[in-house]
C-alpha cells in the first residue's frame, strides 16, 4: 500500500512540477526553469537528509560512476517536459511521458539493465500498454 501511495504522490508531483516549470520557463526561460528546479530540489533533499539520516556517505564509492549522473537526466526531463507542454499541453504531455516511461521500463526489465532482476514481458502487459496508447490517441483526437 505504501508503494502505491508514494507512486501516486510522485505522479502528482511530476505533473505539478511540469506546470510550475512551464510557467517559470514562460517568464525567464527553459534552462533557467531547469536550474531553479534542480536547485530547489537539492535544497529540499539536503534538508530532509539532515533529519532522516537513513544512509551512509562512506558507501558512496560502491556506487558505479554511471549512476552518479542520474541528476543530469532530470535536467533533460525538465527541458523536454516544459517544451512539450508548450507545444501539446499538459494532459497530452503527461500521457506521453507515462507511455515513454512504461516502454523504457519494459526494455530495462527485459534486459536486466542497471542491475534490476531480468523479467519476461508478458502479453497482458503489452496489451495494457497498447490500451494506454489507444487511450492517449483517443484523448488527443
Amino acid at each position: 500500500m505504501k508503494g502505491i501511495l508514494f507512486a501516486l504522490l510522485g505522479g502528482a508531483c511530476i505533473t505539478l512540477q511540469g506546470v510550475a516549470n512551464n510557467r517559470i520557463s514562460y517568464d525567464i526561460g527553459t534552462w533557467q526553469a531547469a536550474t531553479i528546479t534542480q536547485l530547489t530540489g537539492f535544497i529540499l533533499a539536503a534538508i530532509v537528509l539532515a533529519f532522516v539520516r537513513d544512509g551512509s556517505w562512506k558507501d558512496m564509492r560502491q556506487v558505479p560512476a554511471l549512476y552518479w549522473f542520474g541528476g543530469a537526466f532530470a535536467s533533460v526531463i525538465i527541458f523536454s517536459e516544459v517544451t512539450a507542454i508548450q507545444y501539446i499541453g499538459v494532459t497530452f504531455t503527461i500521457a506521453m511521458l507515462l507511455i515513454a516511461q512504461l516502454c523504457m521500463t519494459f526494455v530495462i526489465d527485459s534486459r536486466g539493465w542497471f542491475g534490476v532482476l531480468r523479467r519476461k514481458i508478458t502479453v497482458p502487459q503489452c496489451i495494457g500498454v497498447g490500451l494506454m496508447i489507444a487511450g492517449v490517441l483517443i484523448l488527443k483526437l
